[in-house]
C-alpha cells in the first residue's frame, strides 16, 4: 500500500529554515522591541517637563530676589515707619541701610559696628520667607542725619569712645549727649577702651562696660560739667 494514502500515516514536518533566515527574524524582533521602548519613554515624558537626574546632582537654586537672598541683608535698605519694609536703596522710601546682620539677639550675638544708629529685631516667617536667616537682628544706620550712634550724640545701641554717660548709685550708666547741658547728675566721657581695668589711665574716674575686643571703657569727669 502506498504510504501517502494510508490513514495511519504521519504528516511530515516542514523542513527547518536556513540559519540566515532565522537570524534575520531575531534581528527584526529586537528592533521592534527597541522601537516599542522608545515609544513608551516618549509617552511618559509630558511636554514642557524635564527629567531630573537623582544620582547626587542638586538642582540649581532659584535666582536672587531684587533685594538679595536674605531679608534685610548687609547693604540692603529699609523704609521708615511702624512697619519696616525692605526697599531699594535709591527709593525715596529708603531711610536706613543694614551695616551687618546676625542670628540670635544683640545681647548674645556679635556686636554691631560702632556706627550703628539703631537695631532692628528681624523675624521672617511663613511660606514666603526667602532665607534660613529668619530670626535675628540687623544693625542699621540712617541714610541721612541725625546719627545717634555717632560718638557724643547720646543715642545708639552701643557705648563707644567719645560717648558721654551719667552714673547712678546702682552701678549703672545711661548714655547722654555730650552737648546736653541739662540734668544734675555727674557726667563722664569715655576717653579710651582697653582690655582690662588696670590698663586705664590713672586719672580714670569711671569704668564703663563696652562690647568688642576692648570691653572696658575708661571714663573721666570733666570740670566743665
Amino acid at each position: 500500500m502506498d504510504e501517502r494514502m494510508s490513514s495511519g500515516a504521519r504528516s511530515r514536518r516542514p523542513a527547518p529554515l536556513p540559519a540566515r533566515v532565522a537570524l534575520t527574524a531575531r534581528v527584526a524582533l529586537a528592533v521592534a522591541a527597541f522601537v516599542v521602548a522608545l515609544l513608551l519613554t516618549a509617552a511618559c515624558e509630558a511636554p514642557g517637563r524635564t527629567v531630573t537626574d537623582d544620582r547626587g546632582r542638586v538642582p540649581a537654586p532659584p535666582g536672587p530676589s531684587p533685594y538679595g537672598v536674605v531679608f534685610l541683608g548687609p547693604g540692603d535698605c529699609s523704609s521708615r515707619g511702624p512697619v519696616i519694609r525692605e526697599v531699594f536703596c535709591r527709593s525715596e522710601k529708603a531711610a536706613a541701610t543694614v551695616l551687618s546682620r546676625h542670628l540670635g539677639t544683640p545681647s548674645s550675638g556679635p556686636p554691631c559696628p560702632e556706627a550703628t544708629d539703631f537695631v532692628l529685631h528681624v523675624s521672617e516667617t511663613g511660606t514666603g520667607a526667602r532665607s534660613r536667616l529668619t530670626t535675628g537682628y540687623a544693625c542699621m544706620r540712617n541714610l541721612e542725619p541725625p546719627h545717634p550712634g555717632d560718638p557724643g550724640q547720646g543715642g545708639g545701641p552701643l557705648t563707644v569712645v567719645g560717648d558721654c554717660v551719667t552714673a547712678s548709685g546702682a552701678g549703672e550708666v545711661t548714655e547722654t549727649a555730650c552737648a546736653d547741658a541739662g540734668g544734675r547728675a555727674p557726667r563722664y566721657r569715655v576717653e579710651s577702651a582697653v582690655r582690662r581695668r588696670a590698663q586705664c589711665p590713672d586719672d580714670t574716674d569711671l569704668f564703663v562696660s563696652l562690647r568688642g575686643e576692648n570691653p572696658v571703657g575708661c571714663a573721666r569727669r570733666s570740670a566743665g560739667w
